[in-house]
C-alpha cells in the first residue's frame, strides 16, 4: 500500500539532509583554516565557533518549540535563510564583529554535524511518517546518507580548495569559494522545502499563541517534560565532550601535527564520514537484539577509547588508522539515540523533545571550543582535547545507562515489522501505551 504525500515527504525530507550535510562537511574541513588565514587569533576562533553554536541554539529553541505550532514546513524555510545569511557574510568580510553577527545569528556547521533547527524538525515528521516499528531503522537510514553526504562534502570541500590552490589562487581566496558554495546550497534547500506536503505538520495544528512557545516554562513540551529534560542534561555532557573534537579542529590538529594538505584532509573525513554512516546503519539489527538503549551505551564506549587513542599513535598513518577505526562504530548511537528519544513523548511533544535534546547538545557543544581553541594553538598542549572528549564521553555513557535502565519504552518500538504494518504510516495521536514521565 502506498504511503501517498508520507512517502513523498520522507523522500524529500531525506534529500534535505543530503543537501545540508554535504554543505556541512564542505566546510568543515576548511572553515578553521579560512578563519585563521583571515587573520584572526586563536582566541578570537574559539569565540567565534563558541558562538556559532551559542546563537545556534537559540535559532532552534525558538524555530523547533514554535515548529508545531506555526508550521514546520515554514520554520525549514527560515532555518535554510539564515544558513545562506551566514555563509554570505562568512565569505564577504574578514572583519571579526559582522563574523561575530554571523556566527550568532546564522546557521553555520563547524563541526561537519547537525546545527541549527532542521533535525529536530525532521525526526519529528519522519516520527509522524513511518510505523514506530521501522522508526529506527529510518533514522539509521537518516543518519547513514546524512554521513555519506558530509563525506562528500569533505571530500568536495578539500579537494575543490587545494585545486584553486594549484592553480595559483591564494589560500585565503580558495577557502573562501568554499564557504560561498556553502551559502548556494541554502539557496537550493528553499524550493526543496517547498515541496514539502501539509501531511508533515501535526494534526490538529494548534493555533499561535501571544508568546513563543519558548517563553513558556513548559517549552511546548506536555506529560513526557521531565524525562526530557532529564535527557537534555546528559546528553549535554556527551556534546560538550564532542565540542572538543569537532571536525574543524581535527582537520586543523592534522594540519598542524603532520602537514596534512587540504585535499588529503577532504579524503581523511571522507573515508571517517563513509564508516559512519555504514556504522549508524548496523545499530538497527543490534538495536533488535539489545534494546535501543544497551546499544547506545555498548556501541559508544569502545568509540571513545579508540579516540582516547588517536594522539598517542606516532605517525599519520597510524592515526588516521584509529581514527578511522573510532568512526567506524562511532554513530551507532545517532539513530537509536533519536529512536529513543522519540519512543519516550507522545506524538504531539516529538518537535519540541527533539528541539530540546538537541539545543542543549548545542548548548554543550558551544562552551567547549573556548577552552579548546587554546589548546590546539599549543604544541605541547595539542593532543589534550582528544583526552578531555573520551573521558567525558565515556562518563556520559555510563550515566545514561545508570539513569534509564529501569525505563521501559512502549510495545513495538525497535522490534521487526510485520509485512502489513511496513506499509502503513503512523499516526499522530493514535499511540495507545505511551510512557509517563
Amino acid at each position: 500500500m502506498a504511503l501517498g504525500p508520507l512517502k513523498d515527504d520522507v523522500h524529500i525530507l531525506f534529500a534535505s539532509r543530503i543537501l545540508r550535510l554535504f554543505a556541512y562537511g564542505f566546510l568543515s574541513v576548511v572553515l578553521v583554516l579560512y578563519l585563521a588565514a583571515s587573520g584572526l587569533s586563536e582566541r578570537e576562533i574559539g569565540l567565534l565557533l563558541t558562538l556559532t553554536l551559542v546563537g545556534d541554539a537559540a535559532v532552534s529553541l525558538y524555530i523547533t518549540t514554535s515548529a508545531d505550532r506555526v508550521g514546520r514546513r515554514r520554520m525549514l524555510l527560515v532555518g535554510a535563510a539564515l544558513m545562506v545569511f551566514a555563509g554570505v557574510l562568512f565569505a564577504t568580510t574578514r572583519s571579526f564583529l559582522p563574523l561575530l553577527i554571523g556566527a550568532t545569528f546564522g546557521v553555520i556547521s563547524p563541526s561537519g554535524n547537525e546545527v541549527g533547527p532542521f533535525l529536530a524538525i525532521e525526526q519529528a515528521a519522519l516520527a509522524d511518517s513511518v510505523p514506530a516499528s521501522r522508526r529506527t531503522w529510518t533514522f539509521a537510514w537518516f543518519t547513514l546518507v546524512g554521513s555519506f553526504a558530509t563525506a562528500l562534502g569533505a571530500l568536495a570541500g578539500g579537494g575543490l580548495a587545494q585545486a584553486l590552490q594549484a592553480g595559483g589562487t591564494a589560500p585565503l581566496a580558495s577557502y573562501r569559494a568554499v564557504v560561498l558554495g556553502y551559502a548556494l546550497v541554502g539557496v537550493f534547500l528553499v524550493p526543496v522545502f517547498f515541496h514539502l506536503s501539509p501531511a508533515i505538520e501535526p494534526l490538529p495544528l494548534t493555533p499561535v499563541k501571544e508568546r513563543p512557545a519558548f517563553l513558556h516554562a513548559d517549552l511546548g513540551l506536555g506529560p513526557s517534560r521531565s524525562v526530557v529534560l532529564r535527557l537534555a542534561g546528559i546528553f549535554s555532557i556527551d556534546s560538550f565532550a564532542g565540542g572538543f573534537v569537532v571536525q574543524s579542529f581535527v582537520a586543523y590538529w592534522f594540519h598542524t601535527r603532520f602537514g596534512v594538505a587540504p585535499a588529503t584532509l577532504g579524503s581523511i573525513f571522507f573515508g571517517a564520514n563513509i564508516l559512519a554512516g555504514i556504522s549508524a546503519l548496523s545499530a538497527t539489527r543490534i538495536a533488535r537484539k539489545i534494546g535501543l538503549l544497551n546499544t547506545m551505551v555498548v556501541t559508544h564506549l569502545p568509540s571513545n577509547v579508540l579516540l582516547l587513542l588517536v594522539p598517542l599513535m606516532p605517525n599519520l598513518t597510524l592515526a588516521v588508522t584509529v581514527l578511522l577505526l573510532r568512526f567506524s562504530i562511532s554513530q551507532m548511537d545517532v539513530p537509536t539515540r533519536q529512536a529513543y528519544t522519540m519512543a519516550l513523548v507522545t506524538p504531539g511533544e516529538r518537535s519540541a523533545a527533539a528541539g530540546v535534546t538537541g539545543i542543549a547538545r548545542t548548548a554543550g557543544a558551544s562552551l567547549a571550543p573556548l577552552f579548546a581553541s587554546p589548546l590546539y594553538a599549543s604544541a605541547a598542549l595539542s593532543s589534550l582535547p582528544f583526552f578531555i572528549s573520551g573521558g567525558l564521553k565515556i562518563v556520559y555513557d555510563l550515566l545514561v545507562w545508570w539513569s534509564f535502565r529501569k525505563v521501559r519504552l512502549p510495545e513495538g518500538e525497535g522490534a521487526r515489522p510485520s509485512a502489513r504494518e511496513a506499509d502503513q504510516p503512523s499516526c499522530t495521536g493514535r499511540r495507545t501505551k505511551r510512557l509517563r514521565a
